[in-house]
């Protein structure tokens, strides 16, 4: 089968003429398209699914981009085996079955779920955080005989949606309704990370929501705060026009756009009613809201500079969620201890509560999208077929020329 191997030889790569670094950086990422064996079932009870479609996440594209903030040091580099086929937002058909698989029928439409967590390892009891229904909190994710890793697609032998076929136990698997296309199916990860972060970390009623980025995390919370949470006003930062203008589709009661820091922090405070306080003469620096009026901010860049404006708009023991994954990089933070603000991370999803409802984040989008209460139209924004992998990181890597937003890979063309 044909995949998208990264930790291999660099595929040639000629960067267009004033293409950014990251664009740039296409010549040179340890990747390839390759023709490798077929997946099979990792164990007796696995399946194997032919990927439809294959959103490219922002953690793919961090990676194969090479955006790495120049600071190598992670304390979760054992949790990944290479090489690895990446590629974990997926939506497929399933193509064949191992001797004990159960729960689906061949030529089945699925969203994969890719947790490799202690029932696709086959480990048994299950950890406390499986238990739990904390599927990204598995304590599992270096032991049994499937190699290193957290999900489908940084496990060398849990090979991803980049690929003509990749294998899946059916815990990782959910049939998608005959009424949601696959263009809309393949959008249940990144609805699922955001719905995670909302729902774990709720706004209170009638209260003000700021939302950090307008990609795919951000436009999800977006629609997530506006269906589940609609007394409460929402606000979000976008970078790019494409990302501005879904947000509004979506129902942001404002938007603001990156730039300067200082006009956008007075943007921030108006709209939230914060009071800016200012800071002593001759010393420079930002001001913060001083009482502020913005009750939880969802991070989906988590940027230093994000972080830093964030702090100083919320209010008085205020949230501050970060669920976007970047370099590690100072700033300033005196604003977290002095209004008390709690800085808590979002780490995917698991099995989430909605409404009284206790079910996994993708069955949550499932019903939503079918009952008409989410509708994501717009969000994806590309695709490319696998042959075409470089483009399609290229148009995330330039996405103000392009208006990419979410960016999907064919896996048959």
């Amino acid at each position: 089968m044909r995949a998208l191997v990264f930790g291999t030889d660099a595929q040639p790569f000629t960067p267009p003429d004033g293409a950014n670094r990251l664009v740039r950086n296409l010549a040179s990422t340890p990747c390839a398209l390759l023709d490798v064996p077929d997946a099979r079932p990792l164990r007796p009870d696995w399946y194997v699914v032919r990927p439809l479609l294959t959103g490219i996440c922002g953690s793919d594209a961090k990676q194969v981009l090479l955006d790495f903030g120049g600071d190598s040091d992670s304390a979760m580099s054992g949790l990944c085996s290479f090489p690895q086929v990446l590629g974990h937002e997926v939506v497929g058909v399933v193509h064949a079955a191992g001797p004990e698989a159960a729960g689906f029928e061949v030529g089945e439409r699925v969203v994969l779920n890719p947790w490799l967590s202690c029932a696709p390892r086959g480990i048994s009891p299950m950890c406390p955080a499986c238990r739990a229904g904390d599927l990204s909190l598995c304590w599992s994710f270096t032991t049994g005989d499937i190699s290193a890793g957290l999900h489908t697609g940084v496990s060398s032998d849990a090979s991803g949606g980049f690929a003509e076929l990749m294998p899946a136990h059916p815990t990782m698997l959910f049939a998608v309704p005959d009424g949601i296309d696959d263009e809309h199916a393949i959008l249940a990860d990144p609805f699922a990370v955001s719905l995670h972060s909302v729902t774990r970390h709720p706004p209170p009623p009638g209260g003000r929501a700021l939302v950090w980025g307008a990609g795919a995390l951000g436009s999800a919370a977006v629609a997530i705060l506006r269906a589940l949470f609609p007394d409460v006003e929402v606000g979000v930062v976008a970078r790019f026009d494409a990302q501005a203008d879904l947000a509004r589709r979506l129902g942001a009661h404002e938007v603001f756009r990156t730039g300067e820091r200082e006009p956008l922090l007075e943007e921030l405070a108006a709209w939230s009613g914060g009071v800016l306080q200012p800071t002593m003469e001759g010393l420079g620096g930002l001001p913060m809201c001083h009482p502020g009026g913005i009750d939880v901010a969802y991070d989906t860049i988590a940027k230093p500079e994000t972080l830093e404006l964030e702090v100083r708009v919320l209010r008085a023991r205020g949230t501050l969620v970060k669920s976007g994954v970047h370099a590690p990089g100072r700033w300033e933070w005196s604003p977290l201890y002095f209004k008390e603000i709690s800085l808590v991370g979002s780490n995917a999803f698991g099995i989430e509560e909605v409404e009284g409802e206790h079910r996994h984040g993708i069955e949550h989008y499932l019903r939503l999208a079918s009952s008409g209460r989410v509708d994501l139209t717009g969000l994806l924004t590309h695709t490319f077929g696998l042959s075409d992998w470089q483009a399609a990181f290229a148009a995330l890597a330039d996405q103000e020329r392009t208006g990419a937003i979410k960016v999907a890979i064919d896996p048959a063309r």
